[in-house]
């Protein structure tokens, strides 16, 4: 029989993975990455041991005593018990555990050696950077939760529970109240979001994570010790944290939106400016580095 007469029949090329497929992948394999560490819970596990001891501690004491703000309300209202323990968490707590996740972020891959494949890989460098970024996000959002869920827990066992009185002097119920306090969660989560940026532009420089974390946090004791310089008052409205404390403005009625604008769009600049950097650093960086 000749070959012209034969049916010639051709195996079907593989199929390629849709490049949907590959940053899907990524996206997946980022989360893991960040909660699937045992570092990672064990941050939550402490930020979610804040309203407890802050709880326990009032209770144990029989009041709030002469305390101030939030927490002079506690006793009386274990709602406040939630705002309360976001507020004290916030100077300290959360920026570590945000400067420890987004420090390891990319320095961390580096250090590991898989950054060189990540960089090769068919889903780019620029989705790769994106999904470090939703990972970031998203550990905000947990981390502030985290603390309003334990919060919750904790403030409705260990004290009594009802309406909320406003800093306006209004009265609202309790279910309002914790919408409120779930949108307090959220802004600070919000309000995290420039130091996240900084972390991730810092973990593109370095391969060794150690050094990405101190210099992150180093660059946001330098910003707190500039916003306590009375005589530098006029580049305070520019500091990162300038605005972190306009989350008491959604307890009032009605809430005081400017403060808290300013602020959302004083963390969107500082995270558009150090993604641009991360994205201009790890885009033109060596593979081999």
């Amino acid at each position: 029989m000749s070959l012209s007469s034969q049916t010639v029949t051709r195996r079907p090329a593989p199929a390629r993975p849709s490049a949907g497929r590959h940053t899907v992948a990524l996206f997946r394999s980022e989360l893991h990455l960040v909660f699937g560490r045992a570092r990672t819970w064990v941050l939550l596990g402490v930020l979610a041991a804040v309203p407890v001891m802050i709880g326990l501690a009032i209770r144990l004491s029989g009041s709030s005593g002469d305390a101030e703000g939030f927490i002079g309300q506690v006793a009386g209202n274990g709602f406040f018990l939630i705002v309360a323990s976001l507020g004290l968490s916030l100077p300290f707590f959360l920026p570590t555990a945000v400067t420890v996740i987004s420090g390891e972020s990319l320095a961390g891959e580096s250090s590991l050696g898989t950054l060189r494949n990540l960089l090769t890989a068919p889903a780019g460098r620029s989705r790769l950077l994106a999904a470090k970024m939703v990972a970031l996000v998203l550990f905000c959002l947990a981390a502030t939760l985290t603390i309003w869920l334990s919060g919750l827990i904790a403030g409705f066992v260990l004290f009594p529970v009802g309406d909320v009185v406003l800093l306006s002097g209004t009265t609202i119920p309790l279910g309002d109240g914790l919408l409120r306090a779930l949108g307090i969660a959220l802004l600070i989560a919000a309000s995290l979001l420039g130091l996240a940026g900084l972390g991730l532009f810092v973990s593109s420089l370095t391969s060794t994570p150690l050094a990405a974390m101190a210099a992150t946090f180093g660059a946001f004791i330098v910003f707190g010790i500039l916003g306590a310089i009375p005589q530098i008052d006029e580049i305070h409205p520019w500091l990162l944290m300038y605005g972190w404390t306009s989350f008491a403005d959604l307890l009032r009625d009605p809430p005081y939106w400017d403060a808290i604008i300013r602020n959302l769009l004083m963390q969107a600049g500082y995270l558009a400016v150090f993604y641009a950097a991360a994205w201009a650093r790890l885009t033109s960086r060596d593979v081999n580095g």
